[in-house]
């Protein structure tokens, strides 16, 4: 039996200096990659361009992301609902990182977090164990 998707998001997985970078929305204390929810109509790499645009300030061209997985779980502080994240690496952006929206903090990590970094479950489970498997953090 197939489980109904009650949200739907395209994260981004940006990497520099071998670290990842994550992170927190404005009163939230989980960090997540950036990336936000698909909207009704929109394709996924629509959906992540414009939310790196917002959340991040930059820019990515569709030649810059490469499909890295779909993940699925229960949405980390909604577990009534269930999440499917549609993850690409991407690979080249323009502009500066800098927070923005409802983007409260940024951080660039590597597979061992420090102690007091909650990090949502797709990314803890299967992007980080992903990206270290393929050497692409340390």
């Amino acid at each position: 039996m197939e489980r109904k998707i009650d949200i739907h998001k395209a994260s981004g997985v940006l990497i520099q200096g071998r670290k990842f970078l994550i992170v927190r929305q404005i009163g939230k204390k989980f960090f997540v990659a950036p990336g936000g929810r698909v909207e009704v109509g929109e394709i996924v790499i629509d959906a992540l361009k414009r939310e790196l645009k917002e959340e991040l300030t930059i820019d990515v061209d569709i030649s810059d992301l490469e499909e890295f997985g779909t993940f699925y779980a229960p949405a980390i502080g909604e577990e009534n609902k269930y999440l499917q994240s549609d993850v690409f690496l991407v690979t080249k952006w323009s502009g500066t990182i800098a927070p923005a929206s409802e983007i409260e903090e940024i951080m660039w990590v590597n597979s061992v977090l420090p102690p007091d970094i909650e990090l949502g479950s797709i990314f803890h489970h299967d992007v980080l164990p992903k990206l270290k498997e393929l050497g692409l953090i340390d």
